[in-house]
């Protein structure tokens, strides 16, 4: 099979695309059948599910016989070869809300390093993309991290765990960082905060236990739009499980800054 990045974009954006159809067709119904995972907070609706099933019907169609992991149906963890690595809905809170900042994540992984991503809004239709080497895009235009170089202007993104301890942890944190930066945005859908840093809306964004499918495909977005970009383990002073995307201007110094901050013991 092919391993183009870009014909495996082709395929994360047309299943994503398809998916972000039904989710957004199926809300009304779908937020009426709810459950929980990890906490109370932590819902699961038959969309995201409906949606992953999608998903996975698709890529055996288009890409018979590869690997997928996904939120809700889990898969392998072997890291060798070709994986797709799906988020059904990103920011099922949100959508269960009917706050329209929610998508669907759709990443091809070779040996566990992101090449290809697509994710979609179902409420605005857009589409951000990446191709590794290729550069990022939202719709047709090509994005570009902001040129920020102060810390105490820049606009930080984040967000917090489902667990009501760690959660304010992680807030003591950010109300530490706060006063140094211009301000926090906290809008409950990783991978949509990581197109934000891409495009520029962000000057970085920073979030404490994401899983692979929360990134995979917004990190690379990320990436090719020019951030620096840490993943779970590349900054264990800031926490192993920390995932970051910042513009090259403020990177060192909104990481000493968290440092400081303590979001190391969160």
């Amino acid at each position: 099979m092919d391993t183009d990045p870009r014909a495996l974009l082709a395929v994360a954006v047309l299943v994503a695309t398809e998916a972000a159809v039904l989710a957004r067709d199926s809300r009304q119904a779908a937020v009426g059948e709810v459950d929980t995972k990890s906490t109370e907070t932590d819902v699961v609706t038959a969309a995201d599910r409906a949606a992953e099933r999608l998903v996975r019907t698709r890529l055996a169609e288009l890409r018979p016989g590869e690997a997928v992991l996904g939120e809700e149906e889990g898969g392998g963890t072997a890291l060798d070869g070709l994986r797709w690595v799906v988020d059904p809905i990103d920011g099922t809170v949100n959508y269960l809300y009917g706050f329209p900042w929610y998508a669907v994540s759709v990443a091809a992984q070779l040996d566990g390093v992101s090449v290809a991503g697509a994710v979609v809004e179902p409420v605005s239709g857009r589409v951000w993309t990446a191709a590794r080497g290729h550069g990022a895009w939202l719709d047709d235009a090509p994005l570009h991290v902001s040129a920020a170089t102060r810390l105490d202007l820049s606009l930080v993104g984040t967000g917090f765990a489902y667990a009501a301890e760690r959660r304010a942890r992680q807030a003591g944190a950010v109300a530490r960082l706060l006063p140094r930066v211009r301000d926090i945005r906290r809008a409950g859908a990783a991978s949509l905060d990581l197109c934000a840093v891409a495009a520029g809306w962000l000057d970085a964004c920073a979030e404490h236990g994401l899983n692979r499918w929360d990134w995979a495909a917004g990190a690379l977005i990320a990436e090719e739009a020019g951030a620096v970009v840490w993943l779970p383990g590349d900054l264990p002073e800031l926490g192993a499980d920390l995932t970051m995307a910042v513009t090259p201007g403020i990177a060192a110094e909104l990481r000493a800054a968290m440092l400081e901050s303590g979001f190391g013991q969160v």
